[in-house]
């Protein structure tokens, strides 16, 4: 595996080469991601969900982001590491948005970054990108804004709604955004948006026809047990291998079984 840059991306855009991008949120993970040849690793703000246990993203600190953002690109040499930028660490203000971006390269590693939001983050985008700040542009649901959303609900069905994604994506590509996250809008919205930009599209619930796929690892692994997005596809089920394990393991100590004379020393 090739070291990934964001013109890589933009070069299987061109060729019609799709690609996978996974979260991670750890060192351990982050290598495997790695070696299972994903070439995008976003330490995502979803971590206050299955790392943290909180109910939501908002609450996850700046200071949180980069630890975690830290700990993944130790690990990850080749896969392209993205730091997600938490709530209210970008819309409060221009400069803010820039320097709290700036730190999940200079401090946690990261090779760019991910902001949610419409054409109000356009200027932020276009100001990272000066600053040789990367920036990844997420559209559609945006789980930062549930509250005005009224929850986690599919975006772009009626004309209108289309129309304004349809100008967002666009405005994104024109602030410098390198690719675009699109979540939850109907599949054939999300083609038409793919088809319209140079950048690479990423889909999460936004069907086939992006040029990407990303999910949450822990989705995939069959870790987060509190609901089950009908995007995501679970691949495995470690939750029950990590419980038989343990299990397995308290039974052997309750019962003089472990240690065995092979566990210690002479």
């Amino acid at each position: 595996m090739e070291k990934v840059t964001i013109n890589s991306l933009i070069r299987k855009k061109a060729e019609g080469k799709k690609f996978a991008m996974v979260t991670a949120y750890d060192f351990p993970f982050a290598r495997i991601a790695e070696e299972a040849g994903l070439d995008v690793i976003l330490v995502g703000d979803s971590l206050a969900m299955v790392v943290q246990g909180l109910e939501n993203t908002l609450p996850v600190t700046m200071d949180e982001m980069v630890y975690h953002t830290r700990l993944v690109s130790r690990a990850a040499k080749k896969s392209l590491v993205v730091g997600d930028m938490p709530f209210m660490s970008y819309q409060a203000g221009l400069e803010e948005a820039v320097k709290n971006a700036g730190r999940f390269l200079k401090e946690g590693g990261a090779a760019a970054v991910k902001l949610e939001g419409g054409l109000e983050i356009a200027e932020k985008i276009r100001a990272m990108s000066r600053s040789d700040i990367p920036a990844m542009a997420h559209i559609g649901l945006t789980p930062q804004a549930i509250h005005r959303m009224g929850g986690y609900k599919v975006q772009g069905r009626d004309e209108a709604g289309r129309k304004r994604l349809m100008e967002e994506a666009r405005a994104m590509q024109e602030a410098g955004a390198f690719a675009l996250v699109i979540e939850a809008v109907p599949m054939d919205l999300a083609a038409e948006i793919t088809k319209s930009l140079s950048i690479p599209t990423i889909s999460i619930g936004a069907g086939p026809h992006c040029d990407a796929q990303v999910l949450v690892l822990h989705d995939i692994l069959g870790l987060f047990e509190r609901f089950q997005p009908k995007f995501a596809k679970r691949y495995a089920n470690l939750k029950d291998e990590a419980l038989k394990a343990l299990s397995q393991y308290r039974e052997e100590v309750e019962n003089g079984i472990f240690p065995g004379e092979e566990h210690g020393f002479k």
